[in-house]
């Protein structure tokens, strides 16, 4: 079958991958699409350090084909999106709710593929960017078969993460102000998870201009080029502040530009060992800094939940697909997401 394989010196999209059969507990799913997000090229290009070779992809929705045994939720035929928090389910943060926080969820990959006869890593227990995959069964979360796989695929990354960030860790509340710095993929659903909230005044930058016009379709009431302009707009400052694009000097500007009681929510991702400073007297007026994985979410009610909001017409998932490739054309693909060129592209198979 084919996949987006790296073996720790080039990309390439092979058609010679096995995956195995579920095992107890797991599923197994035909991939119908699947998001090129930034955390794939991270992986390439060393940010994000893992075991080679290894099939990328970690945002996807697709089939179910078969189940193993115990796996009652879900059985072959359903639709479904796929999320990367492979929890156990029965630690002290799963029974706290906080399924992000499982120590069994990262740090362990597995190799459900073989290539040639030798065993092939899959990333952030998922890879997506492959015909089928073997996956945790708590990672399976059904869907409604009225929503586009293309659209749906985009539910398991970029929208739990930007929008559990708003929903699940800020908190926003009606009224607030938030700055959202950087509008790609994750920016824009921090934008429409503020939105969502009822956020009264949310304000965009990105040095990009042209990304103005989708930045206000996704909730944004003003838009910036440069963070040198907010304080015109927010005068005493934000309530939450967004760094979405992992630069330090972004980072110090969220911490900056925060009312008191404000707080900045860092979700981009710098070099490893990047390191930020900030005003230490500034922190006294409750300030606060918040790290934030995946949303702070908890798959199975959040995806659930904003599948809903799709339907209902409040959140934006076609929107945020701007093309999709064949996967044979993930070249191509992974050049349009490193120039800007798109929102989100969308592998299909």
């Amino acid at each position: 079958m084919r996949g987006v394989l790296f073996d720790g010196k080039r990309v390439e999209v092979v058609d010679d991958l096995v995956v195995r059969d579920p095992g107890p507990g797991e599923v197994l799913v035909a991939i119908s699409a699947a998001g090129l997000c930034h955390s794939d090229l991270s992986v390439v290009d060393g940010t994000i350090p893992f075991p080679v070779p290894v099939v990328l992809g970690h945002e996807g929705a697709g089939v179910v084909e078969a189940v193993g045994v115990g796996v009652t939720h879900v059985g072959p035929g359903d639709h479904v999106a796929l999320s990367t928090l492979a929890n156990c389910g029965v630690c002290a943060e799963c029974d706290r709710g906080r399924p992000t926080m499982c120590r069994q969820a990262i740090g362990r990959p597995g190799q459900p593929f073989m290539r040639d006869g030798r065993p092939v890593f899959q990333f952030a227990s998922n890879s997506a960017f492959a015909e089928r995959t073997v996956v945790k069964a708590v990672q399976v979360v059904p869907i409604p078969k009225d929503i586009p796989l293309p659209s749906a695929a985009l539910i398991g990354c970029g929208v739990l993460t930007g929008v559990g960030a708003v929903l699940n860790r800020a908190k926003v509340d009606r009224g607030d102000s938030v700055l959202v710095i950087g509008t790609g993929g994750i920016g824009l659903n921090v934008l429409q998870g503020a939105r969502i909230s009822g956020a009264l005044r949310i304000v965009a930058v990105d040095a990009n201009p042209a990304k103005e016009a989708v930045a206000r379709q996704f909730g944004a009431t003003d838009f910036l080029t440069s963070v040198e302009g907010v304080r015109e707009l927010l005068p005493t400052g934000a309530d939450h502040a967004f760094e979405c694009v992992g630069r330090v000097e972004l980072i110090r500007a969220a911490v900056d530009l925060l009312d008191r009681h404000g707080q900045a929510i860092l979700l981009g991702v710098p070099p490893a060992g990047a390191e930020a400073s900030f005003v230490v007297s500034s922190m006294y007026l409750d300030k606060s800094i918040l790290g934030c994985r995946y949303g702070s979410s908890r798959p199975q009610r959040d995806i659930a939940l904003y599948a809903d909001l799709y339907r209902a017409g409040r959140l934006l998932l076609d929107e945020l697909v701007t093309q999709t490739y064949p996967v044979e054309e993930f070249e191509r693909a992974a050049a349009d997401a490193e120039a800007g060129k798109v929102a989100r592209g969308v592998l299909t198979f």
